[in-house]
């Protein structure tokens, strides 16, 4: 689940340069873009809205240059399109317009801990932070940098914090399921990811993570189980397929095994652990194997 910014839901985007010029937009930590759909999910029809969106919003800077929500709205829409220079520039000229813009600086945040400057983006959590103090997704977002510098301790803290703020945040529950597995707290983790999946029904991450702490725990039937669901929930998961084979691996059914690390290596058939899991299960290529 990757850190996302989130603009406000006007029928999946459509019909923003009708709305009021003052575009509220904000900003919400997870593990891609939405407000609209991710960049790298977009159908057809969805990249012809995508594109709309950008003219509407276009339109409505030409037309109101000082407004710093306009921009920062537009910013979200190009960095879900992976103009993320363009979505940089905007997000910059609404810090511009406005310097006490919480969400802008969060935006650009993220944007900096996707390209790995997370000294930049660890400041611009921080001075969001120090604008708005009850501002949930800033916390999300600081806690995912410290998480990714090793301060485990600081992580832990933000992670609590978005928790407290924004209960029913699923992408706060994961991260901090993830912090508490890199410390090898799994039961901590599996309680995590199982309340990120009863916020995010539809995400394979959560089943993914959990399986893999169940695995560490020893419980290869459980982890079996969330596997099955992960796959199903996103058939080109490479991850899922290959723990899914190792998860029936270690409960000795090896067809099942075979199957899922051939599903993995149809996705990429370079990729080590399910080459190794195959040999391991005795696949032949070219072979048919049942994975349900």
């Amino acid at each position: 689940m990757t850190e996302r910014l989130f603009v406000s839901r006007w029928r999946r985007c459509r019909g923003m340069a009708t709305r009021s010029p003052m575009l509220a937009l904000s900003v919400f930590g997870s593990l891609a873009l939405v407000g609209c759909a991710p960049h790298d999910d977009l159908s057809p029809a969805e990249n012809a809205t995508s594109q709309s969106n950008l003219a509407s919003l276009t339109e409505v800077i030409e037309k109101h240059p000082e407004d710093p929500q306009a921009y920062n709205m537009r910013g979200s829409v190009l960095a879900e399109a992976g103009r993320t220079e363009q979505a940089l520039a905007d997000f910059n000229r609404a810090i511009t317009l406005d310097p006490n813009y919480a969400q802008a600086y969060a935006n650009r945040a993220l944007l900096h801990r996707q390209s790995s400057k997370l000294d930049l983006a660890l400041a611009d959590y921080n001075k969001a932070l120090s604008i708005d103090g009850n501002y949930a997704p800033a916390y999300l977002g600081r806690g995912i940098v410290y998480r990714q510098q090793g301060r485990t301790v600081q992580a832990l803290a933000d992670f609590n914090k978005a928790i407290g703020l924004k209960p029913d945040n699923a992408q706060a529950y994961y991260n901090r399921g993830l912090l508490y597995q890199s410390q090898h707290q799994h039961q901590f983790a599996i309680d995590d990811f199982s309340t990120a999946m009863g916020l995010a029904t539809q995400k394979a991450e959560p089943y993914v993570a959990r399986a893999l702490s169940y695995l560490a725990i020893g419980d290869a039937k459980s982890a079996a189980s969330d596997l099955d669901e992960a796959v199903q929930r996103e058939p080109t998961n490479l991850q899922a397929w290959t723990s899914r084979g190792l998860a029936y691996e270690r409960l000795g059914q090896k067809e099942k095994a075979a199957g899922s690390y051939a599903k993995a290596l149809n996705i990429n058939e370079k990729y080590e652990p399910a080459r190794a899991g195959f040999a391991r299960v005795g696949g032949k290529i070219g072979q048919s194997y049942q994975t349900f």
